[in-house]
């Protein structure tokens, strides 16, 4: 099948998972009431009779704003592993090696055990502080690599970020085993949640994601050079460490969001680039917006399974992707360890 064609059904496929995780649920709702509902909000038109405005209610205030913010935090996770794989040039790097999720893990602890709360943004603490820390533990994976190697060779990113990563989980640890009264909040913030979701949360999450996917694309030639190697990528003039940084820095960002709005979620960033690319090749200004439109479909469908295979409970988002993740990474490790001995 043409390139333009398979498009096209991915956008429909992404679409149809986004009214799936609209309308299915303890109360189902069809696309016409669906249309109706959203036509009588933005619209200000009657709604029907035949939709009870408590049904309207789910749709507007619950299902609609965590459909969409677990569109965008895959679709931003996503991104940033097609570019995390591609700068480090390793199909199992992502954000999260470089220590975002850890980082964030630990500001959101202290936020959630001292009840700090910022003086103007009381409602957002959480978020920020869990962003922040993300970002910060990335740039000082980064400098701590630059110190070491001022060539920012892609083992010691890595090396560093792992390192660096572990030492912040052990901080964790050490205050998680303090607050033993905050654990299951913890627990359950570091495996993901959509539940709560708000319209200004997605407006945020909307901004932040759709201008770091546009950057991505727009440096997608810089990293089909470096795909082939740092010194192809210098003899076609790409300032390497200039490059490098930048779009590390931009995956930080989109993944240092996603973890501050919904928690913790792996695999994501893994599965969508390797899918993206073996169905669209390897041209990043093609894998970047499919492999945001991918991993955004993708964590849609797993927040469904999440809310509805053991209602009324709730299982935590990242423990579904992991059940397809976790096999799927093995899988690419291997097959890599066997075409390294093949060649």
């Amino acid at each position: 099948m043409r390139r333009g064609p398979k498009i096209l059904i991915c956008v429909a496929a992404g679409m149809l998972c986004l009214l799936l995780g609209m309308g299915v649920g303890s109360v189902s709702i069809g696309l016409g009431d669906m249309v109706a509902i959203v036509r009588s909000r933005l619209a200000g038109a009657p709604l029907p009779g035949r939709i009870p405005s408590i049904t309207a209610s789910i749709l507007w205030n619950l299902r609609m704003p965590r459909a969409i913010m677990a569109f965008l935090v895959g679709a931003s996770l996503a991104a940033s592993g097609a570019v995390m794989q591609s700068v480090l040039r390793n199909p199992l790097a992502s954000s999260y090696t470089l220590g975002v999720s850890s980082g964030a893990s630990l500001a959101a602890a202290v936020v959630i055990l001292t009840g700090f709360e910022l003086p103007l943004l009381r409602g957002a603490t959480l978020v920020l502080c869990g962003f922040l820390g993300g970002l910060a533990t990335v740039f000082l994976a980064m400098g701590l690599a630059a110190r070491f190697d001022r060539n920012l060779e892609n083992t010691t990113v890595i090396l560093t970020g792992m390192v660096l990563s572990l030492f912040v989980n052990a901080l964790l640890t050490l205050v998680t085993a303090f607050a033993r009264q905050h654990l299951q909040q913890l627990i359950f913030w570091q495996m993901g949640s959509f539940a709560g979701q708000t319209w200004s949360n997605c407006g945020a999450m909307l901004a932040l994601t759709a201008a770091g996917v546009l950057v991505l694309v727009r440096y997608g030639r810089e990293m089909d050079l470096m795909t082939f190697g740092e010194e192809q990528a210098l003899s076609a003039g790409v300032e390497l460490k200039r490059v490098k940084l930048l779009l590390i820095a931009l995956a930080a960002l989109l993944t240092g969001a996603a973890v501050a709005f919904a928690g913790v979620i792996g695999f994501v960033d893994l599965i969508s680039p390797h899918v993206v690319r073996r169905l669209f090749g390897s041209n990043h200004r093609r894998v970047i917006p499919l492999s945001a439109l991918f991993g955004g479909s993708f964590m849609v469908l797993a927040d469904l399974v999440a809310r509805t295979v053991v209602s009324p409970q709730e299982l935590a988002v990242g423990a579904v992707t992991a059940l397809v993740g976790a096999p799927f990474f093995a899988y690419v490790y291997f097959a890599r360890r066997r075409g390294e001995r093949g060649a």
